[in-house]
C-alpha cells in the first residue's frame, strides 16, 4: 500500500493510504459479517481510510440514515481499530424525518446542525474525535460565515480533526475557506467530488441545481487544486458502479457523447497491455497523475475490494499515460 498527507497543519494532518473504502452500504444492503470481511481485508492490506456519513443509507429503510456509521463503530470495537485507521464522515444532507430526502428536506449546515450532528455521529462510531468531517451538501439557506465557524468551533474543541468538502460549487468553497483564512480558523482541505477517467456533460441539470451538478469534478474544480497543492481530492464513484465493465449497467446520458468511445477504447488497450482488468487501469490512471487522486472504492465482496487494492501496484508508464489524456 502506498500512503498520502491530507492537511497541511501538524496538529491535525495525517497520512492515509492512496486508496479509499466507502462504508456508504456496510449495514444495510451488505449484511454485517460480509462487511466485517471487507473491512478486515482492507486493513491487512495496509487501507487507513474509510469514508462514511451521517445518512447512509436513508434510501434503503425510508429513514434518516446512520447504519454505516453503526456498523463502523460496532466494527471498530470489535477489532479494536485504535487511530491508525482514519474514519471521514459527512454531515449536512440527512433528511429531517423519515421518508424524505436530502433534495427537499436536509438538516443542512447551521452551527446547531453542525455541532449536533458530529456529536450524534462520535457516539455511533464510538469516538471521541472525528478524524476527518466534510460539508456534505451546500446550504444556501444559511450564510457562509456561520458554517465556518461552526465546523471551526469542534476543530478548537478537539472534536474534530480535517475539516472537508464535497458536492459544492468551486466558488463556494472558495469563499468559505477565504473568510475561514481571513478570521484564522482552519478551513476546507479535502474535496469529496465525483470524479472518473471518463468525462461526463456539464450541460445536465443537477439533483440539487438548475446549473448542473456541483458534485461532479469539473475544468473549475480542476484547475483550482492545480493552484491549491495543499487541497486533496477524493474521488468518490471512480469505477460508476461498475459501468465500465457491465453491460448490464448502460453509462447513461452523463457519458452520452462522442469522447467516451474514444476513451473506451484506450482504457481497452491499456488495460490489454497490462494484464491488469479495466478497473484497475481506471484507479492507477487516478492516483498516479500530475494532480493526485485518492479514489473512493466500495465493494460488496472481498473478491471486488482484492481488484481495486491491486491497482495500487499498478504504475502505468509515461506513454500510456499520455494515450490515456489523448483520447478525447
Amino acid at each position: 500500500m502506498d500512503y498520502r498527507t491530507i492537511g497541511k497543519d501538524p496538529k491535525t494532518r495525517r497520512d492515509v493510504s492512496v486508496l479509499s473504502l466507502g462504508a456508504m452500504l456496510f449495514g444495510t444492503r451488505t449484511d454485517e459479517a460480509t462487511s466485517f470481511e471487507i473491512l478486515d481485508r482492507y486493513v491487512e492490506a495496509g487501507g487507513t481510510f474509510v469514508d462514511t456519513s451521517n445518512n447512509y443509507v436513508f434510501w434503503e429503510n425510508g429513514d434518516q440514515g446512520g447504519q454505516s456509521e453503526a456498523l463502523l463503530g460496532r466494527w471498530r470495537r470489535s477489532r479494536g481499530v485504535g487511530p491508525e485507521i482514519v474514519i471521514a464522515t459527512k454531515l449536512g444532507a440527512r433528511p429531517l424525518a423519515p421518508g424524505t430526502s436530502y433534495i427537499d428536506n436536509p438538516e443542512g449546515l447551521s452551527a446547531k446542525v453542525i455541532r449536533e450532528s458530529a456529536e450524534r455521529s462520535r457516539e455511533r462510531l464510538g469516538v471521541d474525535k472525528l478524524d476527518l468531517l466534510y460539508a456534505h451538501i451546500e446550504d444556501p439557506t444559511i450564510p457562509v460565515q456561520e458554517t465556518v465557524e461552526g465546523f471551526a468551533g469542534l476543530v478548537a474543541e478537539g472534536t474534530v480533526g480535517l475539516l472537508g468538502v464535497s458536492n459544492h460549487w468551486t466558488w463556494r468553497v472558495e469563499r468559505a475557506r477565504t473568510i475561514a483564512a481571513a478570521r484564522g480558523l482552519p478551513g476546507y482541505e479535502v474535496l469529496q467530488y465525483s470524479h472518473t477517467y471518463l468525462r461526463p456533460r456539464y450541460d445536465l441539470r443537477g439533483d440539487l441545481s438548475p446549473d448542473g451538478n456541483q458534485g461532479a469534478v469539473g475544468g473549475d474544480l480542476l484547475s483550482y487544486l492545480r493552484a491549491e497543492p495543499s487541497l486533496t481530492l477524493v474521488a468518490y464513484s471512480p469505477l460508476l458502479g461498475g459501468r465500465y465493465v457491465r453491460d448490464d449497467k448502460p453509462m447513461g446520458l452523463e457519458f452520452d457523447h462522442p469522447g467516451t468511445p474514444r476513451r473506451m477504447k484506450a482504457l481497452g488497450e491499456v488495460a490489454k497491455e497490462t494484464g491488469a482488468t479495466v478497473n484497475q487501469v481506471v484507479l492507477s490512471y487516478l492516483i498516479g497523475g500530475p494532480l493526485p487522486v485518492i479514489p473512493l472504492v466500495g465493494a460488496s465482496s472481498v473478491a471486488q475490494l482484492d481488484e481495486s487494492l491491486g491497482a495500487v501496484d499498478l504504475k502505468l508508464s509515461a506513454d500510456q499515460r499520455a494515450r490515456l489524456d489523448a483520447a478525447y
